[in-house]
């Protein structure tokens, strides 16, 4: 990780580059191995026994059985891979789309109806917008208290 990377800095993104794409190669082949039904059905009946199988970290196994998708981004994970474990569940890339955001899938849906959030304050960290760490997560769905 010896350049500079200014792209960072980008409130609530997480950028799959090449470090990210090394970090997360046995996350993302776990991932890739749910496309197979029979693989499917194996790691739905003991995830975590299926999850052992594979060379990740335990905090790659961890945000899986969490099913936090930006934990998974931030331990290596691509989006496009991640979402084979949304499919296995059932879920929609809406609803998956929406957990990320801490909104419900109707706010996620007619946040991006109206055109997505406001580039203002969301450029990168010095700004203070709605997609700042501090003022996550913003939609109902974060604000529940189990």
């Amino acid at each position: 990780m010896a350049l500079d990377k200014p792209y960072t800095d980008v409130p609530g993104t997480i950028i799959f580059d090449a470090d990210q794409s090394r970090k997360g190669y046995w996350l993302n082949q776990f991932c890739m191995s749910l496309m197979k039904a029979a693989n499917r059905e194996r790691f739905k009946a003991d995830e975590r026994a299926y999850l052992d199988e594979w060379p990740m970290t335990e905090e790659q196994k961890q945000a899986v059985l969490a099913r936090d998708l930006n934990w998974c981004m931030r331990t290596g994970g691509n989006i496009y891979f991640l979402a084979k474990i949304g499919a296995t569940d059932g879920k929609s890339f809406q609803q998956m789309a929406g957990s990320m955001t801490g909104m419900t899938e109707e706010e996620y849906r007619d946040m991006m109806i109206k055109g997505g959030r406001s580039a203002e304050g969301n450029r990168y960290l010095g700004e203070n917008g709605d997609a700042q760490p501090q003022n996550q997560p913003q939609g109902a769905a974060g604000n529940k208290k189990d």
